[in-house]
């Protein structure tokens, strides 16, 4: 089992647990940015256009603008010109596919795949430069909290942010009606049964038109605890023979048994993400798997009597600890980037603990580096400080790391099979039949 947290003391530890992902209530168009440049560690002088991508969800947009006007002052000969929103990944789809991508690309959100893009040869390969990257004058290879995913033992991104799945609840309504908060799969059971009868709702509620929520929120979890890393890596890969081996099985059948239940809310089919975290906050679900971003994505609209609970997704059978799998946001330079010097320059500018520290202060969230000093801050909630103690409680939480993303081309046709089996229209046995023929697919097309 391994230990989440690295440095002295709890410094990490509470802005852990600020963690996020993938979904967009912000937006900004398309800007070009004041000039900005200077020198990178390369061989070359860092100077013309660079363009940037980042997606913009539920961490904002101010962090990114703090440090582009912070990298124009360092480096006056670049250009920098953004491309950036909640719908960015569509809307530069056709410049990847062209050859003419921007040069840098933060990959996060719905219609993006880092594993994909490894797969398209999109990505430029990272592993001799990041080598010779120094952060604060620590080599930045030793100083992720979590190293950054391996395609054949090469690295083509780097993991900026640091986010983690689990089940939301409403503390206040919890403390208020009694229920328990479980502990584990027979537990949650238990619980969502009360909590139908009690206030005569579907208990959980997930987004059916992004099915990866509950993929990466509840099952990720699920295989960990069942497999371990080893599972965890053949479901993600594909490999022969995992999706219908007897752990998946299992765990599909308990996904079975909550829809048999009439746990699951039966609209969820036509739920995207924020709709389900509203039909959530507004009480019409008491269950929602969700990133670290919820709370910051949806901060606008929390009712006065709602006070955020989190608990890593109960999925695991009784006496087993909960799992949580570190799910990442990584930085990637372009493979055809037409400023490669400059695209250098940057990746490598951002990765300095003191924006690691401001972006935990612009989105309550944290980057994936180590040592840095968040205890004091007065903006940390108490729901994160508790998470917090429950993740680092080794008994209660295992940690188990996925190799790398799922490749979209699996993760879409797996997600339909999960959307059929959650509304009941599949039995688990027939899901795990179907998920096993697309990752026969997916091998197929990758040979």
């Amino acid at each position: 089992m391994k230990k989440l947290l690295k440095g002295p003391g709890s410094l990490l530890s509470v802005g852990l647990l600020t963690l996020a992902l993938a979904a967009g209530c912000s937006s900004d168009d398309d800007s070009a940015t004041d000039e900005a440049g200077g020198e990178s560690s390369g061989d070359g002088e860092v100077s013309g256009e660079l363009e940037l991508q980042y997606f913009v969800g539920g961490y904002g947009d101010s962090w990114w603008k703090e440090v582009i006007a912070d990298f124009q002052e360092e480096y006056p000969d670049v250009s920098v010109v953004e491309h950036a929103g909640p719908n960015i990944n569509d809307e530069m789809r056709s410049r990847w596919v062209s050859g003419d991508p921007p040069d840098v690309v933060y990959i996060d959100g719905a219609g993006s795949s880092e594993t994909q893009m490894v797969e398209d040869g999109q990505l430029m390969n990272l592993s001799d430069w990041v080598e010779d990257v120094e952060v604060d004058g620590d080599p930045l290879m030793d100083s992720f909290i979590v190293e950054p995913a391996t395609y054949d033992g090469d690295i083509y991104s780097l993991p900026l942010v640091f986010d983690t799945w689990g089940t939301w609840y409403n503390e206040a309504m919890f403390e208020d009606k009694g229920y328990e908060v479980p502990a584990d799969f027979d537990g949650f059971m238990d619980t969502m049964g009360e909590i139908q009868e009690g206030e005569d709702i579907a208990p959980f509620v997930t987004t059916g038109q992004h099915p990866y929520y509950f993929l990466r929120g509840m099952l990720y979890p699920a295989f960990g605890a069942a497999g371990g890393d080893e599972l965890l890596n053949d479901v993600i890969t594909g490999a022969e023979g995992a999706w219908t081996s007897e752990p998946v099985v299992e765990v599909m059948e308990k996904v079975q048994e909550m829809q048999e239940a009439g746990y699951i809310d039966d609209g969820f089919g036509a739920l995207n993400h924020t709709q389900s975290q509203m039909d959530f906050l507004l009480g019409d679900n008491a269950f929602i798997p969700v990133g670290f971003w919820l709370p910051n994505e949806m901060a606008n609209d929390v009712p006065e009597d709602f006070d955020f609970g989190f608990v890593p997704s109960p999925m695991q059978n009784s006496g087993e600890p909960y799992s949580i799998v570190p799910d990442l946001r990584p930085l990637a330079i372009a493979e055809e980037a037409e400023n490669p010097e400059a695209a250098q320059a940057f990746v490598e500018f951002v990765f300095k603990k003191e924006y690691a520290r401001s972006f935990s202060e612009h989105t309550g969230a944290i980057m994936n580096l180590n040592g840095v000093d968040l205890a004091e801050s007065e903006e940390v909630p108490d729901y994160l400080i508790e998470a917090n103690e429950m993740i680092n409680d080794e008994e209660q939480v295992q940690i188990n790391n996925k190799p790398h993303p799922m490749s979209s081309e699996l993760e879409e046709p797996i997600g339909n099979s999960l959307v059929s089996l959650m509304l009941g229209n599949i039995t688990a046995e027939e899901f795990t039949e179907e998920a096993e023929e697309a990752a026969a697919e997916y091998r197929e097309s990758n040979e």
